[in-house]
């Protein structure tokens, strides 16, 4: 799926962001454990709403990313559908899960910028939600009885993995070596996410995006939850350094990698005449969203080849690019990325790198799957209005080596 404006600036029917918002991100088994992913984006619509100054009747169209939709429903989950309805949007309003892995929120968006290019929207709600704490597990065959022995549970969260694939760590870690991105560099990277986030939190960055919701404190009570959970202050790289590889990465370890976490985020998306007739003012141009995929094997390349294919739609260059977010599945993934941008020289490669998640990424953050597309698509937008303006680049992996990519400029 590929979604992209004009050449012209300016243009009534270019898509335009007009509020963002998200909440705070939880760890696992934390203080967002108990709240199901469609109470999380309920909070985010109402905020993005408060935010715009809209009226839910001003909403034509919502598209979320949501990868367990079973931890809210078993069969048929609709999970769009029922925070449209929770959030108070009009019944007859279109609404559209989605699962496309890790870049399900992401391509939420480009299902959304294509509505509003068709004339079949004017104002959409789009992004995505995810509690992997509340993740139930499996027992397969139960229906239909155990004649002999026990039944097997299954924890779908172990290993991350495809039933008939390898794990991503494995195939993250060996791709990383073949591109000679090392563990050290690795945790290095990770340690540098962890720091990058405690200098933009004392300034105040993640407080803009983040609506607080109510969660559950160690004694079960309810507290207000206003920051994310995950980050871990601490971090060096001598202490990850000591840290076992996971599911026999020669890398990964759950230090270069974010947990199984909880959050929502999502953005208002409307056209440029439309935003002029409701009086809001347009965050940034979302320019283009471009999908891509791999080979299976290569989920760590993919986000550099989705920004290429980003950069080729709308005719930019790397040069062109103020700010980079690309997701932190892994550690990897930003610095194969990197390389593969820079074309492999050592110099242009570190610069590229002084560019991409400077506020920290997901290691810190934290990776709501069905959320993050959005998280690094707002974290961006926001940086580039506090440096005065840009274009940036957004792009993230999914399971089985998909790949996405949104371009921006404020």
């Amino acid at each position: 799926m590929t979604a992209t404006a004009g050449d012209r600036d300016r243009r009534d029917d270019e898509v335009v962001v007009a509020a963002v918002a998200r909440t705070p991100f939880g760890k696992f088994g934390g203080a967002l454990r108990a709240v199901p992913a469609v109470e999380l984006m309920v909070r985010v619509v109402r905020a993005l709403l408060e935010r715009a100054h809209l009226t839910s009747e001003r909403i034509d169209e919502l598209a979320l990313g949501c990868c367990a939709p079973h931890e809210t429903d078993g069969v048929a989950a609709v999970v769009a559908r029922q925070v449209l309805l929770k959030a108070g949007l009009p019944p007859e309003r279109r609404s559209l899960t989605v699962d496309r892995a890790c870049c399900s929120a992401m391509t939420a968006c480009a299902w959304s910028w294509r509505s509003l290019v068709l004339g079949e929207a004017g104002v959409c709600i789009a992004g995505g939600t995810e509690n992997m704490s509340r993740i139930p597990h499996l027992v397969r065959n139960l229906r239909w009885g155990v004649r002999v022995g026990s039944p097997v549970i299954e924890d779908p969260l172990l290993g991350m993995s495809y039933r008939e694939f390898r794990p991503v760590s494995v195939d993250a870690g060996e791709v990383a070596l073949e591109h000679g991105v090392t563990r050290q560099e690795q945790d290095e990277w990770a340690a540098l996410s962890q720091a990058r986030y405690q200098a933009a939190r004392a300034r105040g960055v993640f407080a803009e995006e983040i609506v607080p919701v109510t969660g559950e404190g160690p004694r079960g009570e309810a507290i207000e939850v206003h920051e994310d959970e995950l980050p871990r202050p601490d971090t060096t790289v001598e202490k990850l350094s000591r840290l076992p590889t996971v599911y026999g990465s020669p890398t990964v370890t759950a230090g270069n990698a974010p947990g199984l976490d909880a959050g929502a985020a999502g953005v208002v998306l409307t056209t440029r005449r439309a935003a002029r007739e409701l009086g809001l003012e347009p965050l940034a141009r979302l320019v283009a969203v471009v999908s891509t995929a791999e080979p299976p094997r290569q989920i760590a390349t993919v986000p550099a080849a989705a920004i290429r294919a980003g950069l080729a739609r709308v005719g930019w260059s790397l040069a062109d690019l103020s700010l980079i977010e690309i997701n932190e599945a892994f550690a990897v993934m930003p610095l194969v990325s990197s390389k593969l941008l820079a074309g492999g020289d050592r110099q242009a490669t570190e610069a590229l790198r002084q560019k991409i998640n400077i506020n920290g990424g997901a290691i810190a953050i934290g990776h709501p799957i069905g959320a993050s597309g959005a998280r690094i698509l707002l974290t961006l937008i926001l940086e580039l209005r506090r440096r005065g303006g840009g274009r940036g680049a957004a792009a993230i992996c999914g399971g089985l080596a998909q790949g996405d990519c949104a371009l921006v400029e404020v």
